[in-house]
């Protein structure tokens, strides 16, 4: 089979000479061969994502030209109104993004479908507002996030702002399952699309609308402006997307001090300064850790490539602890609560929405300010959807994952690390009126509801054999769950798959089900949650511990995880 498709691509006349070169060079290495052709990159619901490089199983301009293929095929059955509002196609600062997101351009096209692409990288979070804001019948967004620079990635978004949903993502794949990947698409010039007006592009008046939407989320007051220009902020994009827009939220709220780190203000689409872009790893802050402590900087905020994820360092002795997803998420959710009661701004029928896998202090916080709570499957297009469904009932202030994904407003559907970096920006104000750090309004908040503490572990499952492995461990769990976790008795088990809580002989339905998660619910409150993940060889397993002190989760966190680490066994 991956023979006979290694031969099909050379002999495509779609090829450049300089990607035939690649493959003849291959000539003889079976293992890569095989790894290049055995199967095409698997279309789910968030697109594509692979390794650079030519072949069937990498993502490459004929990946993207077959894909595109396939969603202008959703469009077009949904009838010319659908081509007439179009798309919008956004891309981030890794190898290739420009050339894939203007060959999906030059596909869309050549099916008759209007076209707003964005003249340069822009943040993933704007390309969900531009989809909203221009009426667009879907988006395209070339990025592969926080992977390795070896990766890219092709994300699809429906009229919503939110990523493709499964009935339209499942129909993309199955035509891209029934076409060829060379004879079957249809593509145009560049420049005759831009001359025949077919396509558009997006500068600096989709920036400005933009940044005007984020600025409506601010809550701050005089006295926190007067805060506000106090602050001390180093900030780092990691080469990618959020270079303009951040300091330019930041300016604009009244921060009166930013030192963006200069060597990653620079795109880079192989990140040189960092192992990985991913701003959830501490060290990859070296240098910005390094300039907070020259300038004596209060905070530290480190944005993503595509700019849907952010994470935060606040200095502490001289050191610059990161705030992990969860507890930032707690932190502005209170926020959130806390100031725009006090401007009178927090509407009667507030809700929030987190995960199944998001820290339990989210809902005491979210009770506490007389917020209601919601709980979805992991990603923000369940999110987003469960946003939907509320809307009329519920206004949703603010959703987040332990992930470093946050969402506020109603004009995005999808991580925002534009947004999210003003409001930190702007609680790290809020809490400076008060003499305090964000890290001792954690503390307060701990005080108030109890101590929680996260950790996620990956029981890696590899070979032939690990899909196997993992459905067994699942279907026993299931068949026997343990009565003991960590020392700590299972007082319910809640089955996502069935949708059913079972608690002791007692079993009830609980809002979620169809998908493959066991929860375990422990006699402190601590959850213990297994989840086999859906595109790599292993069982992720959340901690979500809670207890009286910091000691007490420490302690759940080191019995859980043995009991985890037996069943990798």
């Amino acid at each position: 089979m991956y023979k006979a498709e290694y031969k099909k691509w050379l002999a495509a006349e779609a090829l450049s000479d300089k990607e035939r070169q690649e493959l003849l060079r291959l000539a003889g290495d079976e293992a890569e061969l095989e790894s290049r052709f055995f199967a095409p990159l698997s279309f789910g619901t968030a697109g594509l994502r692979g390794v650079l490089g030519v072949g069937l199983n990498r993502m490459n301009v004929h990946v993207v030209r077959h894909a595109t293929q396939g969603f202008a095929g959703v469009i077009q059955a949904a009838g010319q109104d659908a081509k007439d509002r179009g798309v919008v196609i956004c891309y981030d600062c890794r190898n290739g993004s420009a050339l894939f997101a203007k060959e999906a351009a030059c596909v869309m096209a050549a099916n008759g479908i209007f076209v707003r692409l964005f003249s340069k990288m822009r943040p993933t979070p704007e390309l969900s507002f531009a989809i909203r804001h221009y009426g667009a019948t879907g988006g395209i967004n070339i990025t592969a996030s926080h992977n390795p620079k070896e990766y890219n990635g092709y994300k699809v978004y429906w009229s919503d702002g939110a990523q493709l949903p499964p009935a339209h993502a499942k129909t993309v794949a199955d035509v891209m399952a029934g076409t060829d990947l060379f004879a079957d698409v249809h593509t145009m010039a560049y420049n005759e699309a831009v001359s025949l007006g077919r396509i558009m592009l997006l500068e600096a008046e989709t920036d400005e609308a933009f940044l005007q939407a984020v600025l409506g989320q601010s809550v701050a007051g005089d006295k926190m402006q007067a805060a506000a220009n106090e602050l001390k902020i180093v900030y780092t994009p990691f080469h990618g997307t959020g270079a303009e827009l951040v300091p330019e939220v930041l300016r604009r709220l009244g921060v009166g001090h930013i030192f963006p780190v200069p060597e990653q203000m620079v795109p880079d689409g192989n990140f040189s300064t960092v192992e990985s872009p991913n701003p959830e790893n501490p060290e990859g802050f070296y240098l910005a850790v390094a300039l907070a402590q020259r300038e004596n900087a209060d905070l530290i905020i480190g944005t993503d490539p595509d700019t849907d994820r952010v994470a935060a360092l606040v200095k502490a002795d001289g050191a610059y602890p990161m705030i992990t997803g969860n507890q930032m998420g707690v932190l502005l959710l209170n926020y959130l609560i806390q100031a725009r009661r006090a401007k009178g701004s927090l509407p009667e029928n507030a809700a929030a929405i987190t995960t199944i896998v998001t820290t339990e202090m989210a809902r005491a916080v979210a009770e506490a300010g007389g917020v209601a709570m919601y709980t979805t499957f992991t990603g923000f297009k369940f999110m987003a959807e469960k946003m939907s469904q509320l809307q009329g009932e519920k206004e949703v202030i603010f959703c987040y994952e332990e992930s470093y994904g946050y969402m506020t407003g109603d004009y995005v559907r999808d991580k925002d690390a534009v947004t999210a970096s003003m409001l930190i920006a702007e609680m790290a104000a809020w809490y400076k009126c008060r003499n305090m750090s964000l890290l001792d309004g954690l503390e307060e908040l701990y005080l108030r509801h109890g101590y929680y503490m996260e950790k996620t572990l990956n029981l890696v499952m590899p070979g032939l054999d690990g899909l196997k492995k993992m459905a067994a461990l699942m279907e026993s769990l299931r068949e026997e769950p343990p009565a003991q976790i960590g020392g700590k008795r299972v007082t319910a088990v809640r089955d996502y798959l069935s949708g059913m809580e079972k608690s002791g002989e007692e079993e009830r339905a609980i809002p979620l089900s169809g998908s493959n998660v066991l929860s375990f619910v422990l006699a402190d409150g601590t959850v213990f949650i297994v989840r086999p993940s859906g595109t790599e060889p292993k069982i992720k397993v959340y901690i979500l511990a809670k207890g009286d002190s910091r000691a007490d989760c420490e302690e759940t966190i080191r019995t859980c995880t043995g009991y985890a680490e037996l069943l990798e066994k």
